[in-house]
C-alpha cells in the first residue's frame, strides 16, 4: 500500500477480492494479541459461583472480533443504573467481566451474535474501502505524480472511500448492532429477531426500508474518521519504517504498521464510535445530537447538571467560561471512550491480521511469493 519502488499493479476487482476476503478472515478467525490479552488478564481475575468457576477461555473461546465486538457493543450501550445506594450499579465490567456475564447468562455461543451480518459488512465495506482507496488517491495527486504521496491527500482519499463504502453497508451494520445488543430476556418473552435474515425483514416490515440506515449519520462519521486513521496511517507507518535501513516490505513491517493503525483508529474513532452503537441499538433517540447530548448529560465520570447545559448557546458553539469547558470535557471524555480496551484488543489485533491477509493475498496476484 505505501508508494515504495516499482510494483506489479492487479486490478480493481482482485484488489476488491483481495480486500473482502482478507476482511471477513480478520473478523471470523481469532488472533494471538486477543488471545494473549486475555491469558494475562486472566490471572488477575477471579469469578464466583458455580458456574463462572467453569468458565476457562482458554479452551473455550478463541477470542476472534465477533466477540470483542459484542463485548464492546454491550459496554457501549449500557447506561448507569442506579442502586439502592443511589451507586451506579453496571451490569458489565470490563474485558473478561463482560463476556464472563454472556457466556453465564446466555451461552457461549451469544458472543459469536451477529456473526452473519458482520461478514456481509466486511465483504461490501471492507472491498470498496481499501479497494477504491488507491485509486481514489492517486486521482487525487494526478497520473503523473512521481514521489511519495502526501499524508494529507492519503486522508483525504481514506474518508472519501468510507464513507461511500458504509453509506452502501449501512443495514448490515444496523443488523449486526441489534443482534448483538440484545441480552437476557426474561422467561416467556420472545427475542425481536430470530437471525440475520428476519432481522432485515422485521426492521423492512416494522418500520420501513428507510429504518435499514438508522444511525448513518454517526456511522458515516465514524468509518470515515475511522478508515482514514487506519489507511492513511498504514500507509504511511510502512512508508516511514520502509525508508529505514534493514526494514524490508516483510510480514514483520506489515505487523508493526497494522499495530499503529489500530491505535490511531481506536483513538480518533471511539467517540463516534459510541454515538453509533447508541443510535444502532435504541431507536428512542431521535438524532445524532441528541444521543451525544444525553450520553454527555448521564453518563460522564460525574452528572451534569439540566442547567449547565440548557446553559450552553449551541447555536454559536459557546459556554458559558472557562471553568465550565474544563467541566464539560471532565465529565463526558469518559463517557465516550467507554470499551477502549475491548475495541484495541478488537481492532488492534483485527488490523494486523487484516493487513497480513491481506498484502499476501495482493502478492498471490502479482505473482510474487
Amino acid at each position: 500500500m505505501a508508494d515504495l519502488g516499482p510494483r506489479s499493479e492487479i486490478s480493481f476487482a482482485q484488489t476488491f477480492f483481495c480486500s473482502a476476503f482478507a476482511a471477513c478472515f480478520a473478523e471470523e478467525y481469532g488472533h494471538d494479541f486477543s488471545l494473549i490479552n486475555c491469558y494475562t488478564n486472566a490471572r488477575f481475575y477471579s469469578f464466583t459461583g458455580p458456574e463462572l468457576d467453569v468458565f476457562d477461555p482458554r479452551p473455550k473461546l478463541d477470542f476472534c472480533t465477533i466477540p470483542l465486538d459484542t463485548a464492546k457493543v454491550r459496554l457501549q450501550l449500557q447506561k448507569k443504573s442506579a442502586g439502592a445506594d443511589g451507586v451506579g450499579l453496571p451490569k458489565y465490567r470490563g474485558l473478561l467481566g463482560t463476556v464472563a456475564t454472556i457466556a453465564q447468562e446466555e451461552g457461549i455461543s451469544a458472543l459469536w451474535k451477529g456473526i452473519i451480518p458482520g461478514l456481509q459488512r466486511q465483504c461490501v465495506y471492507g472491498g470498496l474501502r481499501i479497494g477504491l482507496y488507491d485509486p481514489v488517491k492517486v486521482f487525487l495527486v494526478g497520473s503523473a505524480f512521481v514521489g511519495d504521496i502526501p499524508l494529507f491527500h492519503k486522508i483525504v482519499a481514506a474518508l472519501l472511500t468510507g464513507a461511500l463504502a458504509i453509506a452502501l453497508a449501512n443495514p448490515t451494520d444496523l443488523v449486526k448492532v441489534r443482534l448483538q445488543a440484545e441480552g437476557k430476556l426474561p422467561p416467556g418473552v420472545p427475542r425481536r429477531y430470530s437471525g440475520a435474515i428476519d432481522a432485515y425483514y422485521t426492521i423492512v416490515k416494522q418500520e420501513g426500508l428507510v429504518a435499514l440506515w438508522t444511525g448513518l449519520g454517526p456511522n458515516l462519521a465514524r468509518n470515515c474518521i475511522i478508515n482514514a486513521a487506519e489507511l492513511a496511517s498504514y500507509d504511511e507507518v510502512k512508508q516511514t519504517i520502509l525508508k529505514i535501513p534493514g526494514f524490508m516490505d516483510n510480514i514483520f513491517t506489515h505487523l508493526l504498521a497494522g499495530l499503529g493503525a489500530g491505535f490511531f483508529a481506536v483513538c480518533i474513532g471511539s467517540p463516534v464510535d459510541v454515538v453509533k452503537s447508541r443510535m444502532m441499538g435504541d431507536s428512542t433517540y431521535k438524532n445524532t445530537l441528541e444521543c451525544f447530548i444525553k450520553t454527555l448529560k448521564s453518563e460522564g465520570k460525574c452528572k451534569i447538571s439540566a442547567s449547565f447545559l440548557h446553559a450552553i448557546d449551541f447555536s454559536c458553539g459557546k459556554i458559558p467560561n472557562a471553568l465550565t469547558w474544563r467541566q464539560a470535557f471532565n465529565m463526558g471524555f469518559f463517557a465516550f471512550y467507554k470499551g477502549f480496551l475491548l475495541n484495541f484488543g478488537r481492532l488492534g489485533s483485527w488490523n494486523v491480521v487484516m493487513f497480513l491477509m491481506l498484502e499476501q493475498m495482493k502478492n498471490v496476484f502479482r505473482g510474487g511469493v
